[in-house]
C-alpha cells in the first residue's frame, strides 16, 4: 500500500519524538545558575537557626550556602544530611574547629565538611586539568591561598562555556552568588560528582 505525503505527515504527529530527560546533574546546574539572581551579602558570622531545613537570612551568605541552597531545590537538605553522618562518625570529620560534637548551625556551612560529606557518600572522583572531564553539576572545592595557607572555596559547575572554552562555574567569592570563568584559578582540592543515589532520594 502506497501512503501519500499528506499521509504521512498526518501520522508522523502521533510518533513520539524522544525527550531528554535531564541529569541530576543538569538539575543541579540548572539550580545554581538560578541562584544568580539572587543579591547576597557575604557574610561568614555564626547565626543560630532550626533543623532540619534551615538556613541563615535570605540576603545572606557564603560559598558553601550556594550548594547548600541549590540541593534544597532539589529537595535535598544538606543541613539534615551533614548532622546525621557526623553524628554516626563524628571523628572522620575535620577537626579545624575545636568542637567535641556536631553543630547544626554550622557544620553544613563549613566546606571541609562538604567535602569529607561527598567523599563518605562516593561521589569524589579525579581532578583533572581537562575541562572536559567536569561535568554540569559537579562540584570542585579549592584552595585560594595555595602554597601561602588554608582558605577553602567551593562551587558547582555548569553547562555554561566561558572564553577560555572551560565550563563556568557558580560560587560567591566574596560579592554573591556569580556565574563565572573561574574553573582553575585556584588549586583544586576537590571534585565531586552525586547522583539520587548518593542522597537516597527519588528527586
Amino acid at each position: 500500500m502506497r501512503i501519500t505525503l499528506a499521509a504521512a505527515i498526518f501520522w508522523s504527529a502521533f510518533v513520539a519524538v524522544p525527550v531528554h530527560a535531564e541529569t541530576f546533574g543538569e538539575r543541579l546546574a540548572r539550580a545554581a545558575i538560578e541562584r544568580t539572581s539572587y543579591s547576597i551579602t557575604y557574610d561568614n558570622a555564626y547565626v543560630r537557626m532550626s533543623y532540619p531545613m534551615g538556613d541563615v537570612a535570605p540576603d545572606r551568605g557564603v560559598c558553601a550556602d550556594v550548594v547548600v541552597r541549590s540541593l534544597r531545590a532539589l529537595e535535598i537538605d544538606l543541613q539534615q544530611l551533614v548532622h546525621e553522618d557526623m553524628a554516626a562518625a563524628f571523628s572522620a570529620y575535620p577537626t579545624h574547629w575545636g568542637l567535641t560534637r556536631p553543630d547544626t548551625n554550622i557544620d553544613h556551612r563549613r566546606v571541609p565538611n562538604l567535602e569529607k560529606f561527598l567523599t563518605r557518600k562516593g561521589a569524589r572522583i579525579a581532578i583533572s586539568d581537562d575541562p572536559s572531564e567536569y561535568l554540569p553539576g559537579d562540584i570542585v572545592a579549592w584552595n585560594l591561598r595555595g602554597d601561602a595557607g588554608w582558605l577553602p572555596h567551593i562551587g558547582i559547575v555548569t553547562d555554561r562555556i566561558g572564553r577560555t572554552g572551560r565550563p563556568m562555574v557558580v560560587h560567591n567569592i566574596g560579592a554573591g552568588p556569580k556565574l563565572e570563568d573561574v574553573l582553575f584559578d585556584w588549586p583544586m582540592t576537590g571534585h565531586y560528582r552525586m547522583s539520587d543515589a548518593i542522597f537516597d532520594t527519588d528527586t
